[in-house]
């Protein structure tokens, strides 16, 4: 898993920065068994995790909140659309060189941009789904490597 991320950064002496961004309201769903640290252990395997996120509604309990930040997680609550914010973070970060690799977790093909212009800036992308039944095609595609928890 992961030989092209890995391959890419064999010849340098360099860890890669990894972003992992994860849209919570669209893999914490009672469908799917995620594991926080499950996520942490993907973001850890590609590399130095500069970047830890877990994006929540106002809706989130207290209790995946303290767990997340418990796992390393900064938790970002957003009063509107968590994609929106989720997208705009990790394009910014791109945008400014600071990852070498870019993880998305979500069902959601809204991500799909993000990923393409991470990829076009020369970022590793990786495309993380909940479940099998929560696999985007249209993310699996888009990115660089594609991983389906609980598979």
């Amino acid at each position: 898993m992961f030989e092209r991320v890995r391959a890419r950064f064999a010849a340098v002496d360099d860890t890669p920065a990894v972003g992992l961004f994860i849209d919570g309201p669209n893999v914490f769903r009672d469908e799917f068994d995620v594991d926080l640290d499950d996520l942490r252990e993907i973001g850890q395997s590609l590399g130095r995790t500069g970047v830890l996120r877990l994006y929540l509604d106002e809706h989130a309990t207290p209790g995946l909140i303290q767990a997340a930040e418990a796992r390393g997680f900064e938790v970002v609550i957003t009063s509107g659309d968590v994609d929106v914010k989720l997208a705009v973070d990790a394009t910014a970060l791109v945008a400014e060189g600071r990852l070498d690799v870019l993880a998305i977790g979500s069902r959601d093909t809204d991500f799909k941009p993000v990923l393409e212009y991470a990829g076009a800036a020369g970022v590793e992308t990786v495309a993380i789904a909940p479940g099998a039944h929560g696999r985007s095609d249209a993310l699996r595609n888009a990115a660089d490597e594609a991983i389906t928890l609980g598979s």
